[in-house]
């Protein structure tokens, strides 16, 4: 499992960090237990961080599939996907044009600390999170 769900209890933020090879089947099952992890947390804001990723193996059908899907609880919370390098930023704006209509407060950037910004956070604590 190349990504892994993590807690900032103070700020109340989700993260979910990928890390080396994302494949289709990979980031259409961490949207799926996004869900189960919000529900569990309820964040008042979520990050999705790419930064770590080595090899996106991410099909456009499946980019247009999720963001075609229901939002995840909450569409207004706000929510950034970290992208820096060109083809994966390139997939996750791919993303956010495609479900702007029901995401609306969600940014796709190239840094942690323009997350961070956006959300207005810093000094974050991630703790590990597991599946109940």
């Amino acid at each position: 499992m190349p990504y892994q769900f993590e807690f900032d209890e103070t700020n109340r933020i989700l993260r979910c960090r990928f890390d080396g090879r994302v494949t289709d089947e990979d980031l259409k099952e961490s949207y799926r237990l996004a869900a189960e992890y919000m529900a569990q947390t309820d964040p008042r804001a979520a990050i999705t961080d790419l930064s770590a990723v080595t090899s996106f193996e991410v099909s456009p059908e499946t980019i247009r599939e999720l963001a075609k899907s229901a939002p995840l609880p909450d569409p207004n919370r706000p929510r950034c996907i970290v992208a820096p390098s060109s083809n994966v930023f390139g997939m996750a704006r791919m993303f956010e044009i495609e479900g702007e209509v029901t995401r609306p407060n969600l940014h796709v950037v190239r840094t942690l600390e323009e997350a961070w910004a956006i959300l207005g956070v810093q000094g974050l604590t991630f703790e590990p999170l597991i599946r109940k």
